[in-house]
């Protein structure tokens, strides 16, 4: 006996191997029955050698082999079939659409995270760690989170500065004399002096903020259990993202791991918007400074936020198609079917980039837009205006729920990293 209908009835699968009583469950069975009907158990007595186990492992993954080399076959040649033959009960030729996706969707991302510079990202952020960028006279401290001056990178500049204006002054001297008449504009021009009289408030009021800045992380650092007990007083998001800020400082200057550790330093009360607080700002600062590891780690999720995402954008489809009789789930396996398919061309799209060196992820996504078109056409079976007008509508949805999907997890990631 050899294989019929996708089962094995060979080794231990043969017929003097049948019992009348299932080993799982004990459901009563007929001697012709291969597998029980109740738990799906096969429907042998004989003990598992090692190659009973090899022969059913192949088996099954030859079987899988096929099931997905036909639904490729399917979804590239024949849009929206394959999605019609799945709602109508033609379902174990096919890959189960879900599973599909999903497995596609992590093949991609990891293909396209291996293939990204995100992990230079973090180098690049490490250099701005007490080092002087450019030349300039300011450098980035990562303890408070601010530019300081480097008082000798700044004599440096002024003395060539002045060189540079003295160079100008003797090759032309008459360059430098427009210089000397701003004191005079008022007399030529009193628009525009007092247009540069509201620069000079900008100015100052610029400078009032940066000593209100001041003051108040003077407060903080002299006393700093006092300062948090002053951001109760205060109500909606303003109180949190004081006290997101408030974190933010401490947990830099005094090198906080944890909530316990800010509590026992500062008196702070236990509750889920101080240990939220925390954590935001904690989360905020590692995005910070390992850029390259939170992109990668927010990519790594987008796999299951797809699964959030297409059952919010198939209900636009349910409501465009009303009329038609189809239920949500049908729906929702043809948006499925068209995102697998998508991810496929993004695929081939990043392997031919990889190995020629070009960028032809611009072909493929117009090869996905008329692709849509057809499958669109064939599986709802309207004509070519309606499909036109709905295809643009849909394609709209689709932008900004993705665009907004994108903007709330990259977010969300940022606070939760």
């Amino acid at each position: 006996m050899g294989k019929k209908d996708g089962f094995i009835t060979k080794g231990r699968y043969e017929l003097k191997f049948r019992g009348v009583e299932c080993l799982n469950c004990g459901h009563p069975l007929d001697i012709s029955d291969r597998y029980c009907p109740n738990c799906s158990q096969a429907n042998s007595t004989k003990k598992l050698t090692l190659k009973d186990f090899f022969d059913e492992f192949f088996s099954g993954l030859i079987n899988y082999d096929s099931k997905l080399l036909k639904t490729l076959s399917a979804l590239l040649l024949r849009p929206g079939r394959i999605t019609k033959d799945y709602v109508n009960g033609k379902r174990v030729t096919y890959t189960n659409p879900f599973r599909f996706l999903l497995s596609l969707a992590f093949l991609y991302f990891l293909m396209f995270t291996y293939n990204s510079q995100f992990e230079t990202w973090d180098q690049e952020a490490k250099k701005f760690d007490g080092t002087i960028y450019n030349g300039s006279p300011f450098k980035f401290n990562t303890e408070s989170g601010g530019f300081e001056v480097d008082s000798v990178a700044l004599e440096k500049q002024t003395k060539a500065t002045q060189k540079t204006l003295d160079s100008l002054k003797r090759a032309n001297p008459d360059i430098l004399a427009g210089i000397h008449d701003l004191d005079s504009i008022e007399n030529v021009d009193p628009k525009l002096s007092a247009q540069l009289g509201n620069l000079d408030s900008l100015g100052v009021f610029i400078k009032s903020i940066n000593e209100n800045e001041k003051k108040k992380d003077s407060f903080m650092n002299a006393d700093p259990s006092g300062y948090f007990k002053t951001l109760d007083s205060k109500s909606g998001t303003g109180k949190f993202i004081g006290k997101v800020e408030f974190f933010g400082n401490t947990i830099k200057k005094d090198t906080l791991y944890n909530f316990e550790q800010a509590k026992a330093k500062y008196q702070i009360e236990t509750n889920w918007t101080n240990k939220m607080a925390f954590n935001t700002a904690n989360s905020i600062l590692r995005a910070i400074s390992e850029p390259g590891s939170w992109v990668n780690s927010t990519i790594s999720k987008l796999p299951f936020i797809i699964f959030f995402f297409m059952p919010v954008f198939t209900v636009f489809i349910w409501l465009v198609y009303i009329r038609k009789n189809y239920t949500y789930t049908d729906h929702l396996i043809f948006s499925f079917h068209n995102q697998s398919l998508l991810f496929i061309l993004l695929i081939l799209s990043l392997t031919l980039d990889t190995i020629f060196d070009i960028s032809s992820s611009g072909i493929f996504l117009l090869i996905f837009a008329f692709y849509l078109y057809k499958a669109m056409r064939k599986f709802y079976g309207q004509g070519r205006f309606k499909t036109i007008v709905k295809y643009i509508f849909l394609n709209t949805v689709f932008m900004v729920l993705a665009f907004f999907t994108i903007i709330v997890t990259f977010a969300g990631s940022g606070l939760t990293y």
